[in-house]
């Protein structure tokens, strides 16, 4: 089901559009969790058949799976463990954590007063870390400082906690909060671009401390959700925190959704910038400044709708070639490859 999102820039008509197929997500990410449970090979294979996941794909540097694939994968590991982040941290997050997490933040005054609860409950819980929430003028920082000594994060823990901290507070207020900036202290990723998906503004590496940053106006919001809604909340975990919805902040998430648009055509990249009311050059320096290009969103646009319908549909190969432009079959199973290190029917058959 497609989110939906209203096109907010300056000289563009303020209408609701439907939001771009969801970002897939890189198989590092799948194998990081499956490295955290320290499971044996038959456990690890019966996590990967409830996901849906083909285990040779683990092989594969290039391959992805579904936010729902790996939504599933993260519960069948956290149920196994009874860790709610699961292997991540050095005490495990009984199941029941989030829940009585969120029951604590309900009746604050605002986000502002959310945020430091929310930082008191894991300093109540865990020894790893501690999160100082704080406002600098126009701008609200949330920081993650280990504290020496203790059980040292892993990249997977800081960029965990950060999604948690956005997710619960996008939740409590009843809106999705863009991030200004995003620093990690720890090194930089072999799926860093996917970053673009994970987090809606720019990520650094190799940073002195784990933080980020947005508008402090939203400290000043309400919080909009009750007991009754915590529920959905917890149903629909880790999906409804982990994954946000896009940003329009960012262009190549604009270019994302003019192109998913226009499918099965392909609109050239004279048509996307008149379509955003700037020039090519403007236009290929922007998306440089993000760190892409324009072919580069093509590519992982049709990779990961061509991705999402293997898994998730009966349609033949044909039909999916076609919808994402591909006229001949032959030259969307070279481009496939391509993309991810595997052919489409690696997607297509089913594990067990």
């Amino acid at each position: 089901m497609h989110r939906l999102t209203v096109d907010d820039s300056p000289s563009a008509p303020n209408v609701v559009s439907p939001e771009p197929p969801s970002a897939t997500v890189p198989i590092s990410l799948v194998k990081a969790f499956l490295a955290g449970a320290q499971a044996r090979p038959e456990t690890i294979r019966r996590y990967l058949e409830e996901a849906g996941v083909a285990p040779e794909l683990l092989a594969e540097p290039g391959a992805r799976v579904t936010e729902e694939q790996f939504s599933t994968l993260y519960q069948a590991i956290a149920i196994a463990l009874d860790d709610e982040m699961p292997g991540v941290f050095s005490r495990p997050q009984r199941s029941g954590t989030l829940k009585f997490l969120c029951l604590s933040l309900l009746d604050a005054r605002n986000l502002e007063t959310a945020l430091h609860r929310f930082c008191q409950f894991f300093h109540i819980v865990l020894d790893d870390f501690r999160l100082e929430s704080r406002r600098n003028g126009p701008v609200a920082q949330l920081t993650l400082r280990p504290n020496p000594g203790a059980h040292p994060i892993g990249p997977l823990g800081h960029e965990l906690m950060l999604k948690l901290v956005q997710g619960v507070s996008s939740w409590l207020i009843g809106q999705n909060i863009p991030l200004l900036q995003v620093e990690l202290a720890c090194p930089q990723p072999a799926h860093a671009l996917d970053h673009r998906y994970f987090f809606s503004g720019p990520v650094l590496f190799d940073r002195e401390w784990t933080l980020m940053r947005f508008s402090a106006a939203y400290l000043d919001m309400p919080i909009r959700q009750s007991k009754r809604n915590l529920r959905k909340f917890l149903a629909r975990a880790p999906g409804d925190w982990i994954f946000g919805s896009f940003s329009e902040q960012l262009v190549s998430h604009r270019v994302r959704q003019y192109l998913a648009a226009q499918l099965p055509d392909l609109p050239t990249i004279e048509q996307t910038a008149s379509h955003l009311h700037c020039s090519v050059r403007t236009l290929c320096r922007r998306l440089s400044g993000e760190e892409t290009t324009f072919q580069a969103l093509k590519d992982e646009l049709r990779r990961d709708i061509a991705i999402q319908r293997l898994t998730d549909t009966d349609e033949t190969i044909t039909k999916i070639a076609g919808d994402i432009g591909f006229d001949d079959p032959s030259a969307f199973h070279r481009a496939f490859r391509h993309w991810t290190g595997s052919t489409p029917g690696t997607y297509r058959r089913r594990p067990w």
